[in-house]
């Protein structure tokens, strides 16, 4: 296989299989049966198929948790099993198992030590994810007494803390009403623009055909179709033909001259119907904008920064690609005034000092040679007067 334009694959599957034994080593049922594909960087890949299809399965094995029976398979350059691809990965389970005693803040900065994290990035990467997934105003609030959505919200925030490469979303909008899952479904679109690679798994077949670039169907541990949504949603079967609304006289004149023209009849004339999504989430915003109340988890707000930042030097490599000079570089900010003391801080207010006399200049010690008879003399009369 030829190698894409923006690099290796990010995750390459040649003959993957896997097949689990019972105690005699028997095969008991093959979850995933020689199977090909290649997740590309930069790219948005569907995993689809009904429960039982394999694709926890093959999640699994790309996470270095499972053994393939059979087959090769790497994920970023390496095999699964690498600790050195664990730190540039970021996973969402397909349930989210979370400390029900921690708060999302604890819990999110807890995920971020595992990482290495500095104090600073931390405090500043889990403010900004929590405001991103809506839970910003319960985040001193124990994760045990969250609902499913909210805990999946926190376990997307968890998945990002690292600024991983490579996503993995099992199942992403299980549990969430239609605003986080309208949410997630932006989030990404949004981290696939930004350079991000995505392997999103769900049997939520609206979800994959909105975000998803490719996309492979298994079932029964096979591939049964692969390709991208325009490739295989297409229907050459018809034609639809969308205009604003005509007059009853335009129609029926539509109607006969395609009959004469086609020899067909027209199947039906309606009006567009809206989805179901987009009427509730105007009904969400409608709610908003009169700033009505609510106990649960908000709409979320913008991506976190250190998500929406492109990486260092993108800008200077495009100046390069299109042979145009590079951005002049910016200037270091000034140096900011030392912080106060503490126990100035502690006391309050300060009090203006009082004027301070003029110091005097010391006097310089004479030079030469040191009288030795008049140190003992002084050193005595010291002794002296002590006792």
């Amino acid at each position: 296989m030829s190698g894409s334009p923006n690099g290796p694959p990010v995750v390459e599957a040649v003959g993957l299989t896997k097949v689990f034994s019972d105690f005699w080593f028997r095969a008991r049922a093959v979850a995933v049966d020689s199977i090909d594909f290649r997740i590309e960087p930069h790219e948005i890949f569907g995993l689809l198929g009904p429960n039982g299809s394999g694709k926890s399965t093959t999640i699994k094995m790309i996470l270095g948790l499972l053994r393939p029976t059979r087959g090769r398979l790497q994920v970023l350059g390496h095999e699964p099993e690498d600790v050195r691809v664990k730190s540039r990965i970021g996973y969402l389970p397909e349930e989210s198992y979370l400390y029900r005693f921690l708060n999302p803040l604890e819990t999110l900065d807890y995920y971020a030590k595992l990482f290495g994290l500095d104090r600073s990035t931390r405090k500043r990467r889990c403010g900004e994810l929590l405001e991103m997934v809506g839970l910003n105003q319960v985040g001193h609030r124990p994760v045990g007494e969250f609902s499913k959505g909210m805990a999946r919200r926190l376990g997307l925030a968890q998945a990002l803390i690292n600024d991983p490469e490579f996503l993995i979303l099992d199942e992403p909008t299980s549990g969430l009403d239609p605003i986080g899952t309208r949410q997630v479904k932006d989030l990404l679109i949004e981290l696939g623009r930004r350079g991000k690679t995505i392997l999103l798994s769900s049997h939520l077949l609206a979800d994959v055909e909105d975000v998803c670039d490719r996309m492979v169907v298994l079932y029964g541990g096979r591939i049964r179709a692969e390709g991208t949504g325009d490739t295989l949603l297409a229907d050459t079967g018809r034609t639809v033909i969308e205009t604003p609304r005509l007059r009853p006289e335009t129609v029926e004149a539509v109607r006969r001259t395609i009959a004469q023209s086609e020899g067909v009849a027209v199947e039906s004339v309606h009006a567009p119907r809206q989805r179901l999504e987009d009427l509730f989430m105007k009904i969400v915003e409608q709610a908003r904008a009169e700033q009505a109340s609510t106990s649960g988890a908000l709409h979320g707000g913008r991506v976190a920064e250190f998500l929406a930042a492109e990486p260092e030097g993108t800008e200077v490599v495009r100046s390069l690609a299109e042979d145009r000079p590079a951005p002049a570089p910016v200037p270091a900010k000034p140096a900011q005034p030392a912080a106060p003391d503490l126990s100035e801080l502690l006391s309050g207010p300060s009090q203006p000092a009082a004027p301070q006399p003029p110091r005097t200049a010391k006097p310089e010690a004479p030079k030469g040679p040191v009288d030795r008879g008049l140190l003992d003399r002084l050193v005595d009369g010291d002794e002296g007067r002590s006792t």
